[in-house]
């Protein structure tokens, strides 16, 4: 990286060109200035990667321009120099922000070995910004429409803080997306996001998850586990369909989420975190507490702030352009060519009411992407049950019978158009129905419904 802009700052104008002449033989490309004034008005026109900074200048201290220089461009480095140089001022510099430390007189190897060193820093810098970005696109919430926009809007506003966030939204509309786009955008953005989610994992294991538990600490505990708490220091947890969770497990959730400290299974030894927590579920909470099912101090210390996730069919125009995004992006997976959609598939689309959001597009988009001929989707490729703008859950007709057959039929029927929809995909399958797999697992067999 010998293209590296540097600027050495020094009121003393023989020091200056003896190590603007020294690393422009290097190949640097090297700019010099003799005062915070110069500093200031250099920094209006142009971005250095390293600055050689010195502690006395005629108009104050070089530590005093350290964070002017960080706001300037965040990935310079700053290699303070003096000639009366002492501890306390080597730690003010550092504190300050300042890369490194050199004492005059400068041998040229120390300033060759110091670029060196912050090179290899700024390379990792630059990469890691590239990765976040990278990232960042991975989740982007895609869509123009005003219940988007506002959605958005709201993400960018508690992003910068460190509120504790409830998510509504119904199944398949994105919730996650949410709770990692809050993360990523928030100061935490550097430490994990580790989500779990609540419903998926039996009560007498959610301690184990959550706490995480020493060797001998149960029968089958053969070695030491991190829970999920103690991986989330200094980041975010994410609690996904927090309300199904049982109220023994509240309780001990809440204790853990007002101290902020808890111990492993198999220890009395107590471990401190930081995380912040974000939560989503699928439920009304109100309700929720209202039966008693949710406990309210629980509720209000996870709901400082609520957000919305609208569902997709009150998203308008947003249906084309998440078609077309999911649609190019699997093309783009499966090494496929691009597939376009057909302006009568277009009004399809708009007129089905997605019972099961973003993921059953998503998922739509991906099958069709595969089924394509000839480069375009067409009426004939799309399932019947959109054209007739027929959601899968209303296909059927119940009649007058006894409750517990007409349920039995009416579910029988769900699951049925749901495997047939989702490709026994039954992970897939026990999201957008809201059940756990062991349940799905059972009423496929009830139903006889494997194959």
């Amino acid at each position: 990286m010998n293209n590296l802009s540097i600027l050495i700052v020094d009121d003393e104008k023989n020091i200056t060109d003896l190590l603007k002449d020294i690393l422009e033989d290097e190949g640097f490309q090297v700019d010099t200035a003799h005062s915070l004034k110069e500093v200031r008005d250099k920094l209006k026109i142009n971005d250095y990667e390293i600055i050689f900074l010195d502690v006395w200048l005629p108009d104050g201290e070089g530590t005093d321009i350290i964070q002017t220089i960080k706001n300037s461009n965040p990935i310079t480095k700053i290699i303070m120099i003096s000639g009366h140089a002492n501890i306390p001022i080597a730690v003010k510099a550092l504190k300050e922000g300042a890369f490194d430390f050199l004492e005059k007189p400068i041998s040229t190897d120390s300033i060759l070995a110091v670029i060196e060193k912050a090179t290899k820093e700024i390379k990792k810098e630059v990469e890691y910004r590239f990765l976040k970005e990278k990232e960042l696109k991975n989740f982007q919430i895609i869509g123009n429409s005003e219940p988007i926009n506002e959605l958005k809007r709201q993400i960018e506003k508690v992003a910068k803080t460190n509120a504790w966030v409830m998510i509504f939204g119904e199944n398949g509309t994105g919730k996650e997306l949410v709770a990692r786009s809050i993360h990523y955008l928030s100061d935490r953005s550097e430490k994990p996001f580790v989500d779990i989610n609540c419903a998926a994992i039996p009560d007498d294991l959610l301690e184990s998850e959550l706490f995480g538990y020493e060797k001998g600490a149960f029968s089958g505990a053969v070695n030491k586990k991190l829970g999920k708490l103690e991986i989330a220091d200094g980041g975010t947890l994410f609690l996904d369909e927090v309300a199904d969770m049982s109220l023994s497990s509240q309780a001990k959730l809440l204790r853990v989420l007002e101290e902020q400290e808890f111990s492993r299974l198999g220890s009395n030894q107590k471990i401190k975190v930081d995380i912040r927590v974000i939560s989503a579920t699928n439920k009304n909470l109100d309700k929720e507490v209202e039966e008693g099912r949710f406990r309210q101090d629980l509720a209000f210390r996870l709901s400082v702030v609520p957000l919305h996730v609208p569902p997709l069919r009150e998203r308008g125009g947003d249906i084309i352009l998440l078609a077309e995004y999911f649609l190019e992006k699997s093309c783009m997976e499966n090494k496929m060519e691009k597939v376009e959609i057909t302006e009568e598939v277009k009004e399809a689309l708009l007129k089905y009411s997605w019972p099961g959001n973003v993921r059953e597009l998503k998922n739509l988009m991906e099958r069709l992407c595969i089924f394509a001929v000839d480069g375009r989707i067409t009426l004939n490729d799309l399932p019947p049950y959109i054209i007739k703008n027929r959601p899968v859950r209303s296909r059927f007709e119940i009649g007058i019978k006894p409750l517990k057959q007409a349920r039995e039929e009416a579910e029988k029927e769900v699951i049925k158009q749901a495997l047939k929809q989702y490709g026994r995909n039954l992970k897939e399958i026990a999201k957008v129905l809201d059940v756990d797999l062991s349940s799905l697992y059972r009423k496929i067999k009830q139903y006889n419904l494997e194959e």
